[in-house]
This record gives structure tokens, C-alpha cells and sequence, in this order.
């Protein structure tokens, strides 16, 4: 039987005793009926959470008889409220968010807005200590899924293998003129030249070799809505292959067609994620949905 015990100190947190070994999200599931799943899983990365006094946002830390599980009752209010970066999931080791277009991965020069101090600053408000750690970078204007680290060892756990770690990786664009292609394969070699331009090659120019999959989703006789598909993760990758194609991203200010900017922004989107945990190696899977302005009816409407 398990007993739920009121906090003599507060009455924001139930207390209930453990008699059995489980992963804690699973204990949860099966001793605390009076809340959704939902709710509990809410909870837990919102830090409202103890095991034996002590907080935690693991959904599989291990529990055994003779342990103490706290859960808050107080409404929390949401840890990071910030129009540019939202989080997706967060543990203990990485957390990975949601970026908007105009906020930088990472600082670049003075008083520049970069998500890593967003990161940053949010967990030193939730008392975690910890800071951001960048493991790849999307673009000012590319929005979508990326993934920090919370510490040194998992930043270069990611990095040394990090395309064998990150099995799927999609972006969604939409680019200029209609595509004839359904589907397709491009690959090139990519160099910069001193101005920090991408030159793409079909013979090797002693760049970096880059493979990018593509399948069209909509088309019109103005634009092409088109997914695209890493298989290798260079500078400016998307970018160049969709210009090579003929079909430049839309919004492009470096490599697109000047004045075929429809949403005034670059219509990049990184809208699929999924990689296996560097710690725990389970397989984590996210995706957010197609900005509403990528429509290509919405777009049409626009002219």
C-alpha cells in the first residue's frame, strides 16, 4: 500500500512513501492516480518534483523501498517565458527548444541576443547549476529544433559522434519557382571563400563534401514547399543546394532571388529532431508543427 503524507512545514507538497522498485515516471503512472499523465509529466519537468528532499527533472530515476516522493501542489508558473526560444524537453544532461527567427545559437560579438544566454540565464533562475553548452547552430533567421547541453562531457559526447547520434534531421522550405523533381538527391562540395560565401562544386575544391535529400510537399506555379533531409550537416547546406537546384530558399538575403521574399523572413525551418540520448542511449524523437506562413495557399493569398 502506498501512504500519502502531508508536509507538517507546507501544505504545497504531498508526500508518499516507496515500497517497490521502479523508474520514477513509472512510479508516478501507477501510485498517483489522482493526476494525468499529462500533468505528471508537466510536473516533473517543471520541477516539481522530490525524491527524499531532493528535486529532480529524471523521468527514469531510479526509485527503491524506503525512498520519499514529494509532489508540489502549487501551480508553477512557466520556467522560461522568452518569444525567441521555448523548450521542448529537458533532463539533467540536455534540453532542447524551439528557436524563432532573429535570435542568434550562440553570442557574436558585444550585447548580441543568442539563445545560449536565454539558456543561460534560465537556469540560474531555476537554480540549476549548469550552463548552455552549443553543439550545432541554426542560422539568425532559420527557425526550429535545437539541442545544448547542460555540461562539458555531454557537449563532447554529442560532438564526437554526433552523426551517428542524430539519426533523423528534416528542415521544411519554401523555395522560389515550382520544382519539376518529386524527390531527389544533391551533392556537392562546399567551400568558403574570405568573405565567408559558400561556394558549391561538383568536383572536389578541397571544401567539405555535403548530401542533401529532398521531397517536395506542395508546389504552385510561384513556389515549392520541399523537405529537405541531412545526410551531412555543412555551412549553409540547405541554402546552397536548394540554389544550385535553381530554386533558392525564399527570403534569401545571400543566396535566393532578390524581391521573392513572400513572409519577410528566411523560409527555413528545422522541424524534425530525433537522436539517441549520449547518456541514458534511448531514442528521443521531436517534431514542431509547419509555421502557418509556409502555406504555400497562405502564401499565394499574400500576392
Amino acid at each position: 500500500m502506498i501512504r500519502q503524507q502531508t508536509d507538517s512545514k507546507s501544505s504545497d507538497w504531498k508526500h508518499y512513501n516507496v515500497e517497490d522498485e521502479a523508474p520514477l515516471l513509472e512510479w508516478l503512472l501507477k501510485h498517483v492516480s489522482s493526476e494525468s499523465r499529462t500533468k505528471l509529466k508537466a510536473t516533473l519537468k517543471g520541477r516539481g518534483i522530490r525524491v527524499n528532499g531532493k528535486t529532480t527533472t529524471q523521468f527514469d530515476f531510479a526509485l527503491h523501498p524506503g525512498d520519499q516522493v514529494g509532489i508540489s501542489q502549487k501551480k508553477k508558473e512557466e520556467g522560461l517565458n522568452n518569444r525567441y526560444v521555448s523548450i521542448v524537453y529537458e533532463d539533467r544532461w540536455l534540453v532542447v527548444v524551439n528557436k524563432n527567427t532573429g535570435i542568434l545559437s550562440m553570442a557574436a560579438g558585444h550585447s548580441t541576443l543568442n539563445v545560449k544566454t536565454v539558456l543561460d540565464d534560465y537556469f540560474h533562475r531555476t537554480r540549476q547549476k549548469c550552463t548552455a553548452h552549443v553543439v550545432h547552430r541554426l542560422d539568425r533567421d532559420t527557425s526550429g529544433l535545437m539541442i545544448y547541453a547542460k555540461d562539458k562531457v555531454t557537449e563532447m559526447a554529442l560532438e564526437a559522434d554526433w552523426h551517428n547520434i542524430v539519426y533523423d534531421r528534416r528542415y521544411v522550405a519554401v523555395l522560389s519557382g515550382e520544382m519539376s523533381q518529386d524527390e531527389g538527391t544533391i551533392a556537392s562540395w562546399l567551400k568558403d571563400n574570405k568573405a565567408y560565401y559558400t561556394y558549391s562544386s561538383p568536383t572536389d575544391n578541397g571544401g567539405k563534401y555535403a548530401v542533401t535529400h529532398f521531397h517536395v510537399l506542395d508546389r504552385t506555379a510561384y513556389h515549392s514547399l520541399v523537405e529537405f533531409r541531412l545526410e551531412t550537416g555543412r555551412k549553409n547546406q540547405i541554402r546552397v543546394h536548394a540554389a544550385d537546384m535553381g530554386h533558392p530558399v525564399c527570403g534569401d538575403q545571400k543566396y535566393g532571388i532578390p524581391g521573392d521574399d513572400p513572409i519577410h523572413r528566411l523560409c527555413l525551418h528545422a522541424w524534425i529532431l530525433c537522436f539517441v540520448h549520449p547518456v541514458t542511449h534511448r531514442r528521443l524523437e521531436f517534431s514542431t508543427p509547419l509555421p502557418p506562413l509556409f502555406k504555400l495557399s497562405n502564401i499565394e493569398k499574400r500576392k
